[in-house]
């Protein structure tokens, strides 16, 4: 199993990117409190996955002309289409559909993410305001707003990418006889022993696209009044043999600025060298954190195991994308 490993952190200087919904014990009746998680006894602001992958898909949508799969809502349940061939998000980002006399058939997502944590403890702000844009008495509301860096992961399943299975077993029954017999004369397709497969232009640029939007990501609740840009600030993208995220725990802290632990990251790569596809791109902007750039700069020219490249975030994610062409069957 060949994976797409990726950490990173998004600056929230003044943000809401994901509201939890109302307060009900508020001092105003129209509160919107935002998500947290409790690590100990601090709370820690988050941004839900699903709010991620949203942002994601749009970008895909608006940058690289991705065919979004429509949704079709029945009662309390929603689905897609579940056309993993006509429509690329089916594909990437997973789906479930009960298909009557067909069954139900799932994909499990080869993207993941992880929520985006807030690296500093709860750093909240209570806002008070009014509407007021109306005549008679203006109508008060409360909000929440931090000021944080967020941290995240994501990993891209690259052999189940582009790949269609029929087995009957949950998770693994992505496609229908019947799918497979309309699709088996496609000439973006290959017949399988267990399903279908795409050609690999086709897959291969469905993974770059993941790869090289990253720098044009944008989304987030309040943006009229808290415009928050969502890229990161900061990326490290590699690729390896295995399903083992070994830059989840690189994450650092040092007083008010959010860096890596430059031991454990130096000891993943020393760990897992034998089982690392690709040379280890960095991105990081200029301002964020200038003295951790200058570190991972000089990492770089004395580190031998693995070539680390150290550049812009959009430089680190377009270069990786190439490098990508590599490990792609």
């Amino acid at each position: 199993m060949k994976s797409i490993l990726g950490f990173y952190y998004i600056n929230a200087p003044h943000s809401i990117l994901n509201n939890a919904g109302s307060d009900e014990g508020a001092r105003t009746d129209n509160c919107v409190i935002v998500k947290k998680i409790k690590k100990g006894r601090e709370n820690y602001v988050y941004v839900s996955p699903q709010a991620f992958r949203y942002w994601y898909r749009n970008a895909l949508k608006s940058e690289k002309g991705w065919n979004l799969s429509p949704i079709t809502r029945d009662n309390k349940i929603a689905f897609t289409e579940a056309n993993p061939v006509k429509y690329e998000d089916d594909d990437m980002f997973g789906y479930m559909k009960a298909q009557g006399k067909g069954g139900t058939v799932t994909r499990i997502s080869p993207f993941k993410c992880s929520p985006l944590i807030s690296v500093f403890p709860e750093r909240i702000v209570n806002d008070y305001g009014v509407m007021s844009r109306h005549e008679g008495d203006p109508v008060p509301y409360e909000y929440e707003f931090y000021s944080t860096v967020l941290k995240g992961i994501f990993a891209i399943d690259v052999d189940n990418s582009g790949y269609f299975i029929k087995k009957e077993k949950a998770g693994f029954k992505n496609i229908s006889d019947d799918f497979v017999k309309e699709y088996k004369d496609n000439s973006d397709i290959e017949v399988v022993q267990d399903g279908l497969r795409l050609k690999r232009e086709k897959k291969l640029k469905r993974i770059k696209d993941m790869i090289e939007v990253i720098p044009y990501i944008t989304g987030g609740a309040k943006e009229t009044t808290h415009l928050t840009d969502v890229v990161p600030r900061f990326i490290i993208l590699l690729a390896m043999n295995g399903g083992n995220h070994i830059l989840m725990d690189i994450a650092k802290t040092d007083g008010d600025i959010a860096t890596i632990n430059i031991n454990a990251f130096k000891e993943m790569i020393r760990d897992y060298d034998d089982r690392i596809l690709t040379n280890i791109y960095i991105g990081i902007a200029d301002g964020f954190n200038d003295n951790l750039k200058e570190e991972l700069i000089n990492l770089s020219k004395d580190y031998t195991i693995k070539k680390i490249i150290v550049s812009s975030v959009k430089d680190a994610c377009f270069n990786f994308a190439k490098e990508v062409e590599n490990i792609v069957d």
